[in-house]
């Protein structure tokens, strides 16, 4: 696991001064990834990281004169950051991606001699515009807030709302890698959904019950070979960061195609991501303890350590808002929907990773896991309007007067999270921001 280093000190400025206002949410101790160009611009995207209200170009780094900025492993990362995706700095693995954090936090001190050569090649974040920040080989989606399934198992089954395997293993299903993206604006999906009585056709048409689904997803850097299992203790260092996910579900499509083999077309129409990963080394302050109710079962030997247990959790904060196109026209605030907490979830990222390749599984550079709706205990801690609206039975109140049951054409769904505790600066995942078009019909 990621030890505390130079880089967490979080006495540490920076000569770029938005970076050290206390909100910004991108201070020297965070430094996120990203794939990036001007804005309307037909430049190729790039690799980028976040300082305050900037972008450092690490392809115009790697091209600074005179000759090479940093040394070593970091000025090899920093070069594998030429490309137009991280995925070549995934495949360097982690000693690779330490190293160009250290570069790039010293030089981006205050009093740094690099700044001079840095300031010229900054881009503002504002004149930015991005793409996924990894090519995406393979997505998975995971299952991982027991308060999530018991929420949703009590709407089928109230006696018994979790199924006999959910305390053991990470449940979990193949994706669909194409249609992910950043700042996303889809069409309502069109399909079949059930029959309105049984022994009828089923309806066939746009999504009338379509949700979001809060989620981090889980950025995989060096990957393994096939029939390489990667232990518990090895998977933080195969994971080179998180990001927002919102993985939109249409339910009434889910509930007609569910059995036997799981989410098919309710799922693979969309599914958005922020544009910036922060890395697990940036996370390290906020690592908390891992555990489990007593009563409940313990997991299996291949899922457990006692470094696991002692900070194999994060505490990343999240929180859902919903604009509408009245809201926007009438120049309303967002409402806030819903807050949780990914160290609610019943199992975590090391866990995941292990259980993904205990049979021999490769995993890529690029390659995400998502960890499936992150609900806490509460009831306003609920991932997705399904577990707000029981079901669609209760409308959820906007503040501008309108309500709502699932979602309508117009409105937009923004998840944001971040990472906070007395005496060190924020550290922010930036936006998940996606739209719903009405249905091509």
């Amino acid at each position: 696991m990621t030890q505390l280093n130079e880089t967490h000190d979080p006495a540490l400025t920076s000569w770029v001064a938005s970076a050290n206002a206390p909100a910004n949410g991108f201070p020297l101790q965070n430094l996120p990834f990203a794939a990036f160009r001007r804005k309307g611009s037909q430049e190729a995207f790039r690799v980028g990281v976040a300082i305050g209200d900037a972008i450092v170009d690490l392809a115009a780094l790697a091209d600074a004169k005179p000759g090479a900025p940093f040394e070593g492993a970091a000025q090899q990362a920093l070069q594998a950051g030429r490309e137009t995706r991280v995925n070549a700095l995934m495949a360097l693995g982690q000693p690779a991606w330490s190293a160009l954090r250290l570069a790039l936090s010293r030089a981006l001190r205050t009093g740094s001699p690099l700044q001079g050569l840095i300031a010229p090649l900054l881009v503002p974040q504002a004149e930015a515009e991005f793409a996924t920040p990894a090519q995406i080989g393979d997505y998975t989606d995971f299952y991982i807030s027991v308060h999530h399934a018991t929420a949703i198992g009590k709407q089928f089954r109230p006696d018994n709302p979790l199924l006999p395997n959910y305390k053991w293993v990470p449940i979990g299903y193949h994706g669909r890698a194409s249609s992910i993206g950043v700042d996303q604006q889809f069409a309502r999906p069109v399909g079949q959904q059930r029959p309105a009585a049984e022994g009828e056709a089923p309806q066939f048409g746009p999504c009338k019950r379509l949700d979001y689904e809060l989620e981090l997803g889980v950025f995989i850097g060096a990957g393994n070979a096939l029939g390489e299992r990667v232990t518990l203790d090895q998977a933080e260092s195969h994971v080179f960061g998180l990001c927002i996910l919102n993985d939109w579900s249409a339910r009434d499509i889910q509930a007609w195609e569910y059995q036997p083999l799981g989410p098919f077309l309710s799922k693979n129409f969309a599914s958005t991501i922020s544009p910036w990963i922060v890395t697990l080394e940036a996370l390290a302050p906020f690592r908390v303890a891992y555990t489990r109710d007593a009563a409940d079962p313990q997991p299996l030997p291949y899922l457990s350590s006692a470094a696991n247990s002692a900070e194999g959790a994060f505490d990343v904060r999240m929180e859902v808002l919903l604009t509408t196109e009245q809201s926007r026209a009438q120049q309303q605030a967002p409402a806030k929907l819903s807050a949780s907490n990914f160290r609610d979830a019943y199992w975590n990222v090391a866990q995941l990773v292990a259980h993904h390749t205990v049979n021999g599984c490769n995993l890529q550079p690029g390659d995400m896991l998502g960890t499936g709706t992150l609900s806490g205990p509460k009831p306003d801690e609920a991932g997705s309007l399904i577990e707000l609206t029981q079901g669609g039975k209760t409308e959820l109140k906007l503040p501008w007067g309108e309500s709502r049951l699932f979602l309508q054409d117009g409105d937009q769904v923004l998840i944001r999270a971040h990472c906070e505790k007395p005496g060190y600066p924020r550290i922010a995942f930036g936006q998940c921001a996606g739209t719903v078009l009405p249905a091509r019909v």
